[in-house]
């Protein structure tokens, strides 16, 4: 550019940034508006001779440098640096124009620009830090678009939903949806949070395995300046364990209900029961008829079967009035496996014993801990010699040994196995796999009660098709 450049600097007065006019040397010629109101407050333009006094000390060789380039190279250079004006760091934007010449070089000037960029900064020093916590939340994060589409996935999330971030990115969140919650739900949600407002619910979602995951969801819209609606923002937390114990604890309060309705069952038909078993037996010894006493012996056989369950009904119900007494529980293994082997059934099944000689007395009652483990036993000869196994090697195994605090015994069967449908319902009264009229389904709901007196617990693990184990938790110190 030649001399006849007029620099009318009045130009840049309607600017909001800071301009500066500068000399060769850096020295600052003129300002606008916006640089003479913040250098005013700070003793006037005057007091900064150079635009370098006014860079903060850490940056002025860097600045310095930036602008010799830009005079030598007649281009343009910028920079991020800090201004201190009136003891105060303001975060600048420094741009250096492509040098303007005269007709000798010193005559060369350079406009510099400087955009106060603080509340950029304070806006990035907010996302990152966001940003961190996102990242290293364990609550599973994920941010979407208008449409839906994840556009933001945390490691947390990641890890739970068991997809790669690629997988999910641009996708919608019901690729994990468990089909289980309607598009009325689903619709409900997204008329709260496309008017702004917050959502929050509990959801079931499916892993990526297959495996169900529930979580405490919340749903928030992201606004922008105008207040307009730019995408949402969700964060889960995990509420799997919660079900699992809220499950617990529905089955807990059903085997309570259970043994006080089996309670007023028992007294109620025990008394009727009593008297037809007496006069079964006076109409027996009074006649000499075969065939009425044939059907008499059936009608005695099923009436004691009906006292059995009556008996097993009555044991779960009532608190027990049995006293503790130090009990070895090895010993109540070996009794109820020796009595087991001495049933038809179980002539061709091996019994394998690994009892340890670590597992202390414990307090209990010793009738009521050999009749689980009798219970159990006899299930799993059942099971194994019902299912005709075609051969295979028919055992069972029973350990004893002690783990962090508790003892624990283990049964492990060759049997079939038990359907997963059927591995909750298990422990439930009346509910039996045999054929009819072979089980009271009473046998291990009474178990199931028997261990948890004993603040102990019993679960059961089964592969179908291969094998059954039961394994009962008794604490060693109660």
């Amino acid at each position: 550019m030649n001399n006849s450049f007029e620099y009318n600097f009045d130009l840049f007065d309607h600017f909001p940034s800071m301009y500066f006019l500068l000399g060769a040397d850096g020295r600052i010629l003129k300002t606008n508006s916006a640089a003479n109101e913040i250098l005013g407050k700070a003793g006037g333009v005057d007091h900064y001779a150079e635009i370098f006094d006014l860079v903060e000390l850490c940056d002025r060789t860097k600045a310095l440098n930036i602008f010799k380039k830009c005079l030598d190279k007649k281009t343009f250079g910028h920079c991020q640096t800090r201004f201190f004006i009136d003891k105060k760091l303001i975060n600048i934007n420094l741009t250096f124009t492509i040098p303007i010449t005269g007709k000798d070089k010193s005559d060369t000037k350079i406009i510099a620009v400087a955009r106060d960029i603080t509340e950029e900064k304070q806006k990035e020093a907010e996302l990152l830090r966001f940003y961190n916590i996102a990242e290293g939340t364990v609550n599973p994060v994920q941010i979407t678009d208008l449409t839906g589409k994840m556009i933001y996935v945390n490691p947390a999330f990641v890890k739970i939903s068991g997809y790669s971030k690629e997988e999910l990115l641009g996708k919608n969140p019901r690729i994990f949806g468990s089909g289980k919650t309607s598009k009325k739900f689903w619709d409900k949600v997204w008329e709260v949070i496309s008017s702004g407002k917050v959502w929050s619910g509990e959801i079931e979602d499916t892993k990526k395995n297959g495996e169900p995951f529930y979580s405490q969801l919340l749903i928030s819209p992201i606004l922008d300046k105008e207040e307009k609606i730019m995408g949402y923002f969700g964060i889960h937390r995990d509420v799997s364990e919660k079900r699992i114990l809220e499950k617990q604890l529905i089955h807990t309060q059903k085997m309570e209900s259970i043994g006080t309705l089996a309670a007023g069952i028992a007294h109620e038909v025990g008394n009727p029961l009593a008297s037809i078993s007496a006069l079964v037996q006076v109409v027996q010894r009074d006649t000499n008829d075969a065939f009425i006493k044939e059907k008499l012996g059936l009608v005695k056989s099923q009436v004691t079967r009906i006292s059995k369950i009556i008996r097993d009904l009555v044991d779960f119900s009532r608190p027990s009035n049995y006293e503790l007494h130090l009990t070895d529980i090895n010993k109540s293994i070996v009794e109820a496996v020796e009595i087991t082997k001495v049933g038809t059934k179980a002539k061709s099944i091996q019994f394998n014993m690994k009892l340890s000689d670590d597992v202390p007395a414990l307090p209990l009652i010793p009738d009521q801990i050999h009749q689980v483990f009798l219970n159990i036993l006899i299930n799993a000869v059942d099971a194994i010699t019902e299912a005709n196994m075609n051969g295979k090697p028919n055992s069972i195994e029973v350990k004893s040994f002690v783990d962090d605090g508790y003892v624990m015994v283990t049964f492990k069967d060759t049997g079939p196995g038990i359907e997963e449908n059927n591995l909750n319902k298990v422990f439930e009264p009346f509910f039996t796999t045999k054929g009819q009229g072979k089980g009271t389904g009473l046998g291990l709901w009474v178990s199931y009660g028997i261990v948890k007196s004993f603040q102990g617990d019993i679960n059961i693990k089964s592969e179908p098709g291969e094998r059954t184990t039961f394994t009962i938790t008794l604490p060693i110190e109660t």
